[in-house]
């Protein structure tokens, strides 16, 4: 999907609200982003890209930055509590929308729940994803997170701790190189003007209780079940208070939307908007994984400044995007400074990071490369598989212009050619066993 052009609606007080719109189907569907929110920069992430292509097929998704986020207008205070949720109708109104689904996430959601109980009239539905109408914990009821939790990542973004976050938002992609590079990327860029943990101290004073019994609209309340910040106690309190609301527990623990399954939120989105469950989509193939990123991407960003590193990355893009191709591979995503791509063939999967590596140190950078065979699942524009998380972790072990391998793809080249060097057994984390993992020698160097 190609991402669409930037547009601006413009709020009662001035402030310029960023939206994209993106397909043409019966339902209105109005998402906004909570905690932080890049329209642009979204669309980096394989995941995210992935939600909105399966939101678009069926629905017209108008996607919204919250006002002093991402690419919406600069603000010099806080916006208030009912500013935000009025944000929802200005967007409306700009894409000549009478009435929308809204979807929100965390704080947002509750932005969505509020504007419902206020325009029932403009309301078709609600989807509230790890949301709360209070987020402050109390020993009355079950709604809301510790403060400590939410001070916790506060101070982890202050810092630019990237551990200290990730180990929140999305623990299991905390060890994939790409998704660690465009994160950071992500939250910096998100912050426009004001502090994201200003955003987030804001949070815990909404208290919305009180307008859940006049919200008649349907909600669909979403809640990964082991969840980081927000407990599943505080989805079940928050259906059971709406006069009309279904409750799916998700798996999984991350807090972003886009660190879990996505297929299985949009499945209950299209279900719950729609009355129809997509079939499912999972094929199973044989495939080499080639996963490739740029070493020491984030000193030389820093170094170079976001305009030039910005333009290295899009030669750094065209040169993996040419030897994929070349060599009969296919681009499954990029996130950040880093390729997936699968090939029909190993030796050519270990020839095109060869060809890419050698490329791009022509530019002045150095990328590292993992490759391995074995069967993926395809779910239209990913794919997915312990084959792919082997291929991530193989690739995370490399140095500068190293491409490893593991023995699977060492076997299967027998005879080509192709010299390895032996460089040990190794743990990769999350994948039972031990691997033995090989780097390629340069062409006409003897490995052992």
């Amino acid at each position: 999907m190609i991402p669409p052009e930037t547009q601006y609606a413009r709020a009662p007080d001035g402030t310029p609200i960023a939206y994209q719109v993106t397909g043409g189907g019966d339902v209105d569907l109005v998402f906004m982003q909570g905690a932080v929110a890049h329209l642009d920069l979204q669309w980096e992430d394989p995941r995210l890209t992935r939600l909105f292509e399966r939101l678009s097929a069926f629905s017209r998704l108008i996607r919204f930055d919250r006002r002093g986020m991402g690419m919406s207008g600069v603000l010099e205070r806080l916006p208030t509590f009912e500013e935000q949720v009025e944000d929802f109708g200005t967007v409306m109104d700009a894409v000549e929308s009478e009435r929308a689904a809204l979807f929100g996430t965390i704080d947002a959601g509750t932005f969505a729940l509020a504007f419902a109980a206020a325009h029932p009239e403009r309301t078709q539905a609600v989807v509230a994803f790890e949301t709360a109408p209070r987020w402050t914990r109390s020993d009355t009821d079950d709604y809301g997170v510790e403060p400590e939790v939410l001070s916790r990542f506060a101070e982890a973004t202050q810092a630019m701790d990237l551990d200290g976050q990730l180990s929140i938002v999305a623990p299991s992609r905390m060890e994939d190189p790409s998704f660690r590079s465009w994160f950071r990327r992500y939250t910096r860029s998100a912050q426009s003007g004001l502090p994201v943990q200003a955003f987030m101290m804001m949070m815990m004073t909404f208290d919305i209780r009180d307008r859940l019994s006049a919200i008649d609209v349907p909600v669909l309340v979403l809640n990964r079940a082991a969840h980081a910040i927000l407990p599943i106690r505080n989805a079940r309190a928050l259906a059971a208070a709406l006069p009309n609301a279904r409750l799916v527990e998700l798996a999984g623990h991350d807090t972003a939307i886009f660190s879990s399954d996505v297929d299985a939120v949009a499945d209950e989105i299209q279900e719950f908007l729609t009355g129809k469950r997509p079939p499912s989509r999972q094929d199973r193939v044989l495939a080499t994984v080639l996963f490739t990123d740029i070493v020491g991407s984030t000193d030389t960003a820093a170094r170079m400044g976001d305009r030039e590193w910005r333009e290295l990355l899009e030669r750094h893009n065209r040169v993996l995007r040419a030897s994929i191709e070349r060599l009969g591979g296919q681009e499954v995503h990029t996130a950040g400074d880093g390729f997936l791509a699968t090939f029909d063939s190993p030796r050519r999967a270990i020839e095109c990071a060869r060809a890419a590596g050698d490329a791009v140190r022509a530019i002045g950078i150095e990328i590292r490369a993992g490759v391995h065979t074995g069967e993926i699942e395809l779910s239209q524009s990913d794919i997915q598989g312990i084959a792919v998380h082997i291929g991530a972790r193989i690739s995370a072990l490399a140095g500068a212009g190293e491409v490893f391998v593991s023995s699977t793809v060492k076997d299967l080249v027998a005879g080509s050619g192709i010299q390895f060097e032996d460089r040990g057994v190794h743990q990769l984390k999350g994948v039972p066993g031990e691997w033995r993992v090989f780097a390629v020698s340069p062409p006409g160097v003897t490995g052992g």
